[in-house]
């Protein structure tokens, strides 16, 4: 009787499955204990199980930070023999966040934009089971160390000791495809951990910005900001802080600070309070093929140098326009933004490895790092003590005499206040001045020194409003805060 192909395969698979038992061998019962290490030791089971100890490990240097601060609503009525009326009261507003410990004794980084604005800021550890002075939620009071609003980043900082720090990768080292976890609180929800991938290392949202970011697609959702984005070590590659979405939810656009702009900004909060940015003094940009035929460029690779700044530390340095910076310390530049991202890990008064193709020549120079003429963080070294507190507009001010001036370009009015900082407490509600501002009167009154801004200020009686006439980049303009 003739046998089928499908038979014989079946048969074969019958010999194979029942093969000790064709040479008489008898069947081992494999015991529950070994067979359950036998399945854990699958590839599948193996990953999960460091997934699970990788979590497990990071998600206590993860906190949740939750912000209260005020605002002002507006509710809008109208009727048939009425014109529209406003009415405007005072709103508490909460906020939710994350953040990542930084060292044992409580340094917390996370987003600026997390604590901006925040009257009272609070962390809750994880798994943390005690009270903290009669706290039932177990909440601590954090203190502002430090904001730097141009990369995103603020220092908090909390009274504890012996807590698990995480540390800082070398984003630099980041490749796509590299395997990422997601850590923070989205939407709220305390201890949240994502899986995803490294989208792209060096992301540029913005043109005109030389600000990069990592992008990633481990879900990322409102309350993950602050929070770390690590590898598979553990170790954190970059601080979640903002998604591409048109829903409002994750999309598989998230995009986080890359560590090592995590590590200089971190560092001079930590030391200094506040964040300098330096500069050599130069115009760059990409080169494209027509650049490079154009202008008979030996290399596509690096930027080009379009202007060097008479008198700038790149000049005497040696310098010059048209020389196509290669490399940065050893460390080869692509493009622009890595070539600011470079430049970002030196501090004011550190000098820099540039190196350069000129023609042919291969060039090497030690390039000075200088305050940028722009940046607002300038003034805080001349901040002497509590006498430059403001209180109640929640700033630190420098007095506007002729050493400020030289700082400042020409003002429209003389005379006033330069805000140097802003603290994280005022007893005014609005959008008060930034750093960099300078406060020219209040209510109209001219103001001459630090002293006589608080004067002036403690003339407003409680419930009425405070009207500063600023400069800003050069334009006057009105800020209407309400006093407490």
């Amino acid at each position: 009787m003739p046998v089928s192909t499908r038979a014989v395969r079946v048969g074969l698979l019958l010999v194979a499955f029942s093969a000790p038992f064709a040479f008489g061998q008898t069947e081992q019962p494999t015991p529950p204990a070994a067979a359950a290490r036998l399945l854990r030791s699958d590839p599948l089971h193996v990953f999960s199980q460091s997934v699970q100890e990788l979590s497990n490990t990071v998600t206590k240097s993860v906190v949740q930070i939750q912000t209260l601060g005020y605002g002002l609503s507006s509710d809008t009525t109208s009727s048939n023999d009425k014109a529209d009326t406003s009415t405007t009261y005072l709103t508490p507003e909460r906020g939710v966040g994350a953040g990542v410990i930084m060292t044992p004794d409580g340094y917390i980084v996370t987003n600026a934009h997390v604590v901006q604005g925040a009257r009272r800021i609070r962390v809750v550890l994880q798994g943390m089971k005690q009270d903290n002075e009669g706290d039932a939620h177990g909440l601590i009071d954090a203190k502002l160390v430090g904001v730097d609003q141009l990369s995103d980043v603020a220092l908090i900082k909390i009274d504890a000791k012996d807590l698990p720090a995480l540390q800082l990768a070398d984003s630099s080292e980041l490749k796509q495809g590299q395997i990422v976890f997601a850590f923070g609180s989205p939407l709220g929800l305390e201890n949240s951990v994502t899986m995803g991938v490294v989208s792209a290392t060096e992301r540029q949202i913005d043109p005109d910005n030389p600000a990069i970011y990592v992008q990633t697609d481990a879900p990322i959702n409102p309350g993950n900001s602050g929070g770390p984005l690590v590898d598979v070590d553990g170790k954190v590659v970059g601080i979640n802080t903002f998604i591409i979405s048109e829903s409002g939810g994750n999309e598989g656009l998230g995009f986080a600070i890359p560590s090592n702009v995590v590590k200089s900004v971190y560092e001079q909060l930590r030391t200094e309070g506040h964040v300098h940015r330096g500069e050599i003094g130069v115009a760059v940009r990409g080169i494209t093929p027509d650049l490079q035929d154009g202008l008979h460029l030996a290399t596509s690779r690096g930027v080009l140098l379009e202007d060097v700044t008479p008198d700038s530390p790149a000049e005497k340095a040696g310098l010059r326009v048209g020389d196509v910076v290669t490399g940065v310390a050893g460390k080869a530049v692509t493009n622009v933004r890595q070539f600011s991202l470079d430049l970002l890990e030196y501090k004011v008064g550190q000098s820099a490895n540039v190196e350069v193709l000129r023609g042919d020549k291969k060039l090497a120079y030690n390039v000075k790092l200088i305050e940028r003429a722009d940046d607002p963080q300038r003034f805080a070294d001349m901040v002497t003590g509590p006498d430059n507190l403001v209180p109640r507009l929640g700033v630190v001010g420098v007095t506007l005499n002729r050493e400020v001036q030289q700082m400042l370009p020409d003002l429209r009015i003389r005379g006033g206040v330069v805000v140097a900082a802003k603290t994280p407490t005022a007893a005014v509600l609005g959008e008060g001045p930034e750093p960099g501002d300078v406060i020219h009167s209040v209510n109209g009154e001219p103001v001459g020194d630090v002293a006589s801004l608080r004067e002036k200020l403690r003339a407003v009686k409680p419930g009425a409003p405070v009207v500063l006439q600023i400069e800003r980049d050069g334009q006057l303009s009105y800020l209407v805060l309400e006093s407490e």
